[in-house]
């Protein structure tokens, strides 16, 4: 019966730490495109930037901090949030003020004139 009793708890347990690891969806509307297919961490989420968006998956909720981490690394964002919880536009501020400075468009280059 003890058997029993520990084993159900043991159950109940993992179910509830099963829920509580559950992930939601961000998605993120970059300002400018990556240049190409770019994977990293933010906020203990993975995310895939392709173009002018990412996508990946958090444990928590989507928050300033993780859209900090993710500016650093991809340049400022438009829109950071997981369904109809986007990020109001002054966390987005206050996220965009870390953000990675946009790549330089290289030499300026002339042409001469004949």
């Amino acid at each position: 019966m003890k058997l029993k009793l520990a084993l159900a708890a043991v159950a109940a347990l993992f179910m509830t730490a099963g829920a509580a690891q559950a992930k939601e969806l961000v998605t993120v509307k970059l300002e400018a495109p990556v240049a190409k297919e770019t994977k990293l961490i933010a906020n203990g989420g993975v995310f895939t930037c392709v173009g002018d968006s990412c996508t990946g998956y958090l444990r928590v909720t989507a928050d300033v901090q993780g859209c900090r981490q993710l500016t650093k690394e991809v340049g400022r964002v438009v829109n950071f949030g997981e369904g109809q919880k986007p990020l109001s536009e002054g966390e987005l501020a206050r996220c965009n003020a870390v953000a990675k400075a946009p790549a330089a468009a290289g030499p300026a280059q002339t042409v001469a004139q004949q």
